[in-house]
């Protein structure tokens, strides 16, 4: 029960439009369209004074678009037990006038079939099911502050994915990427067709959320070839704070380098109208590359059951508090983002 009234908590104080703002449009003879979305707009500044190059950067304030969206959802009940379904997405520039632009990304486009008694099958573009089953405790902000692997993680078009029904609270799931050398010259590159897999299970059951999953971290995908694991969960102390805490590493490869271990501590507390986001990361990185430490909070107001306002801070890579460590240290090169949000 305390899960429930602080998942409902969360929900309402960050304002999840797809969760709850969603309009259906049509819901007739077991068919149903929801129409979903937001416009969200603020102002960034901050972060890091050089890019991946060794290159300075302008880092002053911005006023940008925070993800606006557009999308719908469709169903159709097959039977008692099976239930057909569709999701689009997209993402649309709400900052800029752009006329040939409007929509610059399909960010989510799946079918599948869901069974009350079997599962869930789907196939397209969407979120690597590791986030939605293993990392979500910590993804909890509007932009940066995520140090575990994310919904792009290995995923995100030619995928198909696989998840059981809740049984005792447990959910198992398996995803598989396909990169495609199709209507490439001969002869294609090294890696050839690769298929990237990854899967887990979570447990999910009162007041405890756990999940324990692996993804094949392919070179194609952004990774190092080397396999990826995360153990990550969450804990609703009461109805107003619950508690996270994770890890994440991968091995190192003597050709690709990326090897890591994360640990992760984190909390939400929530109150009335009022949700606040705090987490720290410690990433122990493999070969010559420096340790890190990282850290990110979040304030969010829900102004009405469509509006709410918010700030956000981040440093991905914040110095060791000890006595040589000054405020002024512990404050540069930290990003920042506030702004508003309506969701419908």
């Amino acid at each position: 029960m305390k899960k429930t009234l602080l998942a409902t908590a969360i929900i309402g104080a960050l304002g999840a439009s797809a969760a709850a703002q969603a309009a259906t449009v049509y819901d007739q003879d077991g068919t149903k369209l929801d129409v979903y979305g937001r416009i969200a707009m603020g102002i960034a500044g901050g972060g890091p004074d050089f890019n991946d190059e060794g290159q300075e950067i302008d880092n002053s304030a911005e006023f940008v678009d925070v993800f606006s969206r557009l999308g719908l959802r469709m169903s159709q009940e097959v039977n008692a037990d099976l239930t057909a379904f569709g999701h689009l997405e997209w993402r649309f520039r709400a900052d800029e006038r752009r006329t040939g632009e409007a929509f610059r990304e399909t960010r989510q486009s799946y079918i599948g079939l869901q069974s009350k008694q079997y599962g869930t099958v789907q196939g397209g573009n969407f979120d690597s099911f590791y986030n939605t089953f293993v990392s979500k405790p910590f993804d909890v902000y509007i932009d940066k502050g995520l140090e575990f692997a994310g919904h792009p993680k290995q995923s995100r078009g030619d995928s198909i994915g696989y998840y059981t029904p809740e049984i005792e609270g447990f959910t198992a799931f398996l995803q598989l990427k396909h990169y495609s050398e199709r209507g490439e010259l001969e002869p294609v590159r090294d890696e050839g067709n690769v298929v990237a897999a990854q899967g887990g299970v979570r447990y999910e059951q009162g007041p405890i959320t756990v999940g324990l999953g692996f993804v094949d971290d392919v070179v194609r995908g952004g990774g190092n070839g080397k396999l990826m694991g995360g153990l990550i969960g969450s804990y609703a102390i009461n109805d107003q704070f619950s508690a996270r805490l994770g890890y994440e590493g991968r091995k190192n490869s003597d050709t690709r380098g990326g090897g890591y271990d994360t640990w992760g501590l984190g909390g939400t507390y929530t109150t009335g109208p009022w949700a606040f986001n705090v987490d720290y990361y410690h990433i122990d990185r493999d070969g010559n590359v420096d340790n890190s430490n990282a850290w990110s909070a979040g304030a969010y107001y829900k102004v009405s059951s469509n509006f709410d306002v918010f700030a956000e801070v981040a440093d991905g890579d914040a110095p060791r508090v000890d006595r040589d460590v000054t405020l002024g240290d512990l404050t540069d090169n930290v990003y920042w983002l506030t702004g508003a949000r309506y969701h419908f």
